[in-house]
């Protein structure tokens, strides 16, 4: 019973998990460029009680073999393409297909995005609704009448007195061999990790990457109806776990009435 108590604890604890997972994933439903994340779950140690097979052939086919419950052991992100939402910005840039946008960050490392609401700093960068400048470091002229982004990440911006805009920079996209092993910094950040590999950099449309649509922005791949679902399946798990304590404790109590 004392084996029935601690497994149906780790498996509250494991359900516990799956629903703070769920939360951050409904939590983010309309967060721009998020992708949602799933609990992968493992069984944990076995005691072998009963080994099977043997030499004189006497031997049961099968082990008797009793398990410790399961723990959490990942949150792997879904890199499935988000919906689009028309803003009319002309900084605001979806990416259509695989790839993250670079960002550079204060410490002088790089960071990975799929949010392209993208703005202008004080001396006219291109950077991130945090500060981060957007890499290459492209930089729009003050006196610019309109600012042009391409499928393939070129940027122009139109100039009083010119007849043909004027080519600014080309924004690059990275992929990643295993962009689930990404670490999730916040502010819509990702990090590379040793899991994830070393980022693949080339123009959009090259080498697998996807194209840019500017005036666009890329909405959260969460599936709400598919995220109650998940909160169902969870409750439900810590319920029937919860229930395992109870009867637990329930046969604990026959056991030391039966001493008196």
């Amino acid at each position: 019973m004392l084996r029935a108590l601690r497994t149906a604890a780790l498996g509250m604890s494991t359900q516990q998990t799956s629903v703070d997972n769920t939360a951050n994933n409904l939590a983010n439903a309309n967060t721009t460029g998020f992708k949602r994340a799933r609990v992968s779950f493992q069984d944990l140690l076995y005691q072998r009680v009963r080994a099977a097979g043997g030499e004189d052939g006497a031997a049961p086919p099968a082990a008797l073999q009793l398990g410790h419950g399961a723990m959490a052991v990942a949150t792997v992100g879904t890199f499935t393409q988000g919906g689009f939402s028309e803003t009319g910005n002309a900084l605001d840039v979806a990416i259509s297909g695989e790839g993250f946008f670079v960002v550079q960050m204060p410490d002088g490392s790089q960071s990975y995005t799929r949010d392209g609401t993208f703005t202008l700093s004080a001396e006219g960068v291109v950077v991130t609704p945090s500060g981060f400048a957007v890499e290459p470091g492209i930089e729009i002229p003050p006196d610019a009448l309109e600012v042009q982004i391409q499928a393939d990440g070129t940027v122009r911006a139109r100039l009083p007195g010119e007849d043909e805009p004027t080519e600014l920079g080309q924004i690059e996209l990275v992929r990643f061999q295993n962009p689930a092993g990404l670490r999730m910094m916040g502010g819509n950040l990702y990090g590379r990790t040793e899991a994830s590999g070393d980022p693949i950099q080339a123009p959009p449309g090259m080498d697998g990457l996807g194209t840019l649509q500017q005036g666009v922005l890329e909405t959260s791949n969460v599936d709400v109806v598919q995220e109650m679902v998940e909160l169902i399946s969870s409750q439900r798990a810590y319920e029937l776990n919860s229930k395992m304590v109870q009867a637990a404790e329930e046969m604990l109590q026959i056991a030391n009435n039966v001493k008196r």
